[in-house]
């Protein structure tokens, strides 16, 4: 079992910069795939980034190519997401997850073990 704490959204304005943490327990964190989705109101839950097990391995959407960054620290057993250029589509729930011995896929049912989600509000 792993138990997967989101934190770090809040309200920032076009173009600003919010750091997302996801911090991970109960089971060996680098043994396990990460990886970030969103969800807007109305809107089916999306992929963001992912990292494979391997610690190397990313995806990301195409939307936030070159704007967000997937990173994850083994040794706090956390998972991250810089998230720069900010734009007012990105305006979501945030939900990190985890699949064991996954190689960063982009599609939620691939993962085990979810977040409870943290809010990002972009103004504009």
């Amino acid at each position: 079992q792993v138990q997967l704490v989101e934190s770090g959204g809040g309200l920032v304005q076009a173009g600003g910069s919010l750091r997302l943490s996801c911090a991970a327990s109960g089971r060996t964190f680098s043994a396990y795939a990460m990886a970030w989705f969103r969800q807007a109101p109305g809107k089916e839950r999306e992929f963001v980034a992912a990292l494979a097990w391997n610690g190397y391995d990313t995806n990301y959407a195409d939307s936030v190519k070159g704007r967000f960054t997937i990173s994850r620290d083994s040794a706090k057993n956390t998972l991250y997401l810089q998230m720069n250029s900010l734009r007012p589509e990105d305006a979501a729930v945030y939900y990190c997850a985890a699949d064991q011995w996954g190689a960063g896929s982009g599609h939620p049912s691939d993962y085990d073990y979810w977040g409870q989600g943290t809010q990002v509000t972009v103004s504009s």
